[in-house]
């Protein structure tokens, strides 16, 4: 099936090029309970400081979330979700202009998140969780990202089993582009969900493949960033995964990623930094990478 490309991404009245540009995300949790960072950030006055920091060291987005998406996590109410980032998000917005995505499943929070100066939606179950939220996206013209996940975040890690884990993914992908093509939602991110309901294998397997995900036509969002498949692999603790984060978010972005999901921002824009500098200098080398 062919696609229509579509890398333009619209925002606060820029428009981004992704498939030219890279975009780092750096992620602000106002919740208890996330995996890396739970319970840091939870009150106001942390969570604006530390998104203030994440500007200050470079980021191009923020990401604010009032609900964790970790492995066993449970839902929480709309009204407490907003009460976590709607003060995060307007406190943002009276003293930078820099693009805000809203982390969340719910249509609810992701329309109040809009009204509070949000302009992108990330949605961890790719528009199926709330059936309101593609009248939302569509409503407002707002980039969407479309993550992979089999299960919920309570489940998804009960021995997840794939054929082909790219291919999969891929499929999921194609269909709900089309599902968004229906619903007249035209700026679509795709992100295949590493560590939602996968092995450390099958992580490894995707970040392989992003290439096959950028081929549908659309911009690739990926967030390795501090997982367990990480540490699985290296045999430290969060606290201790920086290096690992660097070096899989730099594969990302060699495969095809268009904007990286991390907790260190200030680190990885240096990374990335060098890397595009040994791309530059190579340019016309038979050797270059």
């Amino acid at each position: 099936m062919s696609m229509r490309t579509n890398f333009q991404i619209g925002l606060r009245g820029r428009s981004y090029d992704l498939s030219q540009e890279y975009r780092v995300l750096g992620i602000v949790n106002v919740t208890p309970d996330s995996f890396s960072d739970g319970g840091k950030f939870l009150r106001v006055r942390d969570a604006i400081r530390h998104a203030r920091k994440l500007i200050d060291d470079g980021a191009d987005i923020l990401d604010i979330g009032g609900e964790s998406t970790r492995p066993g996590s449970k839902p929480v109410e709309a009204s407490e979700e907003l009460q976590r980032v709607l003060p995060v998000i307007e406190s943002i917005r009276a003293h930078s202009d820099i693009p805000i995505s809203i982390d969340t499943q719910k249509a609810l929070v992701a329309e109040e998140a809009i009204n509070a100066g949000a302009d992108m939606v990330n949605d961890v179950s790719a528009l199926q969780s709330d059936p309101l939220m593609s009248v939302i996206i569509a409503k407002r013209n707002v980039p969407v990202v479309l993550m992979h996940m089999k299960g919920t975040p309570e489940t998804m890690q009960n021995k997840p089993e794939y054929a082909d884990v790219v291919e999969e993914v891929g499929s999921f992908f194609r269909e709900r582009i089309a599902f968004c093509g229906a619903h007249g939602i035209l700026q679509v991110i795709l992100d295949p969900g590493i560590g939602f309901g996968k092995s450390v294998e099958d992580n490894l397997a995707l970040l392989r493949g992003l290439r096959m995900f950028r081929d549908l036509g659309r911009p690739v969002m990926v967030g390795t960033s501090r997982k367990s498949f990480l540490g699985l692999l290296t045999g430290t603790p969060v606290a201790e995964r920086l290096s690992a984060t660097i070096a899989s978010n730099i594969v990302a972005y060699q495969n095809g990623a268009s904007i990286l999901r991390v907790h260190d921002v200030r680190e990885m824009k240096l990374a990335l930094h060098i890397v595009d500098a040994l791309r530059q200098k190579s340019q016309g080398d038979a050797h270059a990478f």
